[in-house]
């Protein structure tokens, strides 16, 4: 087998001798090439090729944003080889959704049997389609057509959006990304979030409006992410296997807040309840709609302001060997 692996040499969780560790594991079990990711976006056009250029596999040693290149570079690529996922990152959502070890080294043993036993499974992604004419704002990543990008795990509009803008402007000026700083910037960024004026309307082909949604999370599966080692679980019945999950919240007070937190975190398999939540699960395709331009991210990967956006579910996208 011939696998290109893809570095992003700022991973969180990786020094120059953990990567050299891997590689030479990995060097072993198969034809190897590692190339090293040097801007946003890089992973995605390497990725695009790689089947072109006679890889069976593509593995990436990063956290979600460059596995999210990744993947949206692999189906850009008519070959489409198999994807293989070194975790890197600080949460690593995909990875440990998917089974792998939180840890590069131990991921790396993980991925080796799953080399010699031929173990693969293949996984369905979202798709997220925004108008052509609003800014892209993600740094230059190829997009698919300019208004699309393919998801690997969530998405989301609002509030938690804006906690990501948040982060990713602190990770700028030099603080390291950790559960820690997500959390303390969440619970700062509460205070100065509109929590009086809802903007999205949720829209489903044989259902009634949903509207008044303060925050939507979109899950392709659970749980949403990590706190530490502890799940954060809004849409437990999401998975690879089905379609989209949602949640929505119309109500942003700290009463209701506090009820959801204490539903959603640590190992949950029974929906939230409240009469102020929007659930959908299972579902082909949706819209969210805003009255006025609000945060979205994709995979933790902020991308700007939007007023419209249509997610649907893409069976059977890829294959990864887990």
């Amino acid at each position: 087998m011939r696998a290109l692996l893809l570095v992003n040499p700022k991973a969180t969780s990786t020094n120059r001798r953990s990567r050299d560790v891997l590689i030479r594991a990995l060097g072993a079990a198969v034809d190897l090439t590692v190339e090293e990711t040097g801007y946003r976006g890089h992973a995605a056009v390497l990725a695009s090729t790689a089947g072109a250029k006679g890889f069976d596999a593509v593995a990436v040693l990063g956290g979600d944003g460059t596995v999210n290149e990744v993947a949206n570079g692999l189906m850009a690529d008519e070959v489409r080889p198999a994807l293989i996922i070194i975790p890197g990152g600080s949460a690593n959502v995909l990875a440990r959704a998917l089974g792998l070890p939180n840890h590069p080294i131990e991921a790396t043993g993980a991925v080796l049997e799953a080399l010699r036993d031929g173990r693969r499974r293949t996984i369905s992604l979202g798709q997220a389609t925004w108008d052509l004419d609003e800014t892209l704002g993600n740094g230059g990543l190829p997009t698919g057509g300019g208004g699309s990008r393919y998801f690997t795990f969530c998405a989301g509009l609002g509030y938690d959006a804006e906690v990501i803008r948040a982060v990713e402007g602190l990770r700028s000026a030099g603080y390291r990304a950790s559960p820690t700083l997500y959390v303390h910037t969440a619970l700062r960024h509460y205070f100065m979030t509109d929590r009086r004026h809802p903007a999205m309307t949720l829209r489903r082909p044989n259902f009634a409006d949903d509207r008044g949604i303060f925050l939507a999370i979109v899950s392709n599966t659970a749980p949403w992410t990590y706190i530490g080692n502890r799940p954060v679980n809004p849409t437990p019945w999401a998975g690879f296997d089905t379609g989209l999950d949602l949640i929505g919240l119309q109500r942003m007070g700290l009463p209701a807040m506090l009820k959801l937190v204490r539903q959603i975190v640590g190992e949950r398999s029974g929906l939230p309840a409240g009469k102020h939540l929007v659930q959908a699960h299972d579902e082909a395709e949706f819209t969210l709609s805003a009255e006025r331009p609000v945060a979205f991210q994709l995979d933790g990967d902020y991308l700007g302001e939007r007023e419209r956006v249509v997610f649907r579910s893409i069976p059977d996208a890829l294959q990864v060997l887990v």
